[in-house]
């Protein structure tokens, strides 16, 4: 299915490096954080993709779309949000007169990134007529210029219910925007813009790795390349994913996203193998080297760090109030679409 690629101007900035975790410190920490969860009356919201000791003290993990539903409905005082900035601000925009906190302010996202306010409001005068799609991973200034937003695991039932005589722009994602169009037939204006973490994949590495495991199911994220993409048992969201390997009689799998979902699949999953798909950094390292895919904006997060910040109740998000205005509707029609039958 054709569609028109826009490139932004500038390209991303490489990812932070990541400090090392102190396992010695992990239990106090964790006694620490609970108290001060007790004491503040806050939630732990935390994305599959966190280290594994924030996982398990967090009272819910989950994707983008199940991160959203939770803080929308919570009445917590506090959100600690551990995921990346774009996560929390959309927390913020849900909760305006709550008070939303993460651990490292610099958890960016090179998606977000690849997509400033001011080049999509300079596309968007070109064509009065394009109805915007923004995929969750953006800002806040972004999400206010969007008709509605999508996450990867409702992003096919949110084109699916755009108006049939619209021109459909979706940004920032090109790599999920083409997999939806091959899901919908419908023709879409893609922004060039991509997970840096998600297109580390190669069909080859992963060729290599399904020789070595035959009877492993290939589980793909729609962020990844088609390349990719083509050689899946089944493509979905990171919390579609766990429901379909419980749900699958098959015991091996190789799981294609960011290596911090093995943690969860191994737990709620115990008598299943899972591989994670070996990564690609052209800069470091050969194709057939097997390295599990990080992110490291999401690594950013700590447990010294959540600590610090209920400690501090900083570093918090603060959006002018106008914006999270028009943010919030194009976020409240996602979930309104997505709670249709």
């Amino acid at each position: 299915m054709p569609g028109t690629i826009v490139e932004p101007t500038e390209r991303v900035r490489p990812a932070p490096t990541v400090p090392a975790c102190d396992p010695v410190q992990r239990e106090p920490l964790t006694r620490e954080i609970l108290e001060l969860k007790r004491r503040l009356n806050a939630v732990i919201l935390a994305h599959n993709y966190q280290v594994p000791e924030i996982q398990d003290l967090a009272d819910f993990v989950g994707d983008s779309l199940g991160l959203s539903q939770q803080a929308a409905r919570t009445r917590a005082d506090v959100i600690v949000f551990c995921g990346v900035r774009f996560m929390a601000e959309t927390a913020k925009i849900l909760n305006p007169d709550k008070l939303v906190i993460l651990p490292d302010m610099d958890a960016g996202c090179s998606l977000e990134e690849s997509c400033p306010a001011d080049q999509l409001a300079a596309l968007q005068r070109t064509n009065p007529n394009f109805y915007t799609i923004a995929y969750i991973n953006c800002s806040a200034a972004v999400k206010a210029l969007s008709d509605v937003i999508c996450t990867s695991g409702n992003a096919e039932k949110i084109v699916r219910a755009a108006p049939a005589d619209r021109d459909l722009l979706f940004v920032p994602d090109e790599n999920l925007g083409q997999w939806v169009m091959e899901r919908t037939g419908r023709p879409m204006t893609l922004w060039r813009g991509n997970c840096y973490a998600h297109v580390e994949f190669r069909r080859e590495s992963l060729l290599r790795l399904k020789a070595r495991h035959p009877r492993a199911r290939v589980v793909v994220h729609p962020e990844s390349l088609r390349e990719v993409r083509d050689l899946a048992d089944v493509i979905c969201s990171t919390e579609q994913m766990i429901h379909w390997c419980k749900a699958s009689p098959d015991r091996e799998f190789i799981i294609v996203t960011e290596s911090g979902i093995l943690h969860r699949l191994r737990k709620e999953c115990p008598d299943k193998v899972f591989h994670c798909a070996p990564a690609f950094d052209v800069n470091r390292m050969p194709s057939d080297a097997c390295r599990c895919s990080e992110c490291k904006y999401m690594k950013l997060n700590t447990l010294e760090k959540l600590r610090d910040c209920m400690r501090r109740l900083y570093p918090r998000i603060e959006l002018p109030r106008d914006l999270i205005e028009r943010a919030r509707k194009p976020i409240e029609r996602m979930l309104e679409i997505t709670a249709r039958n």
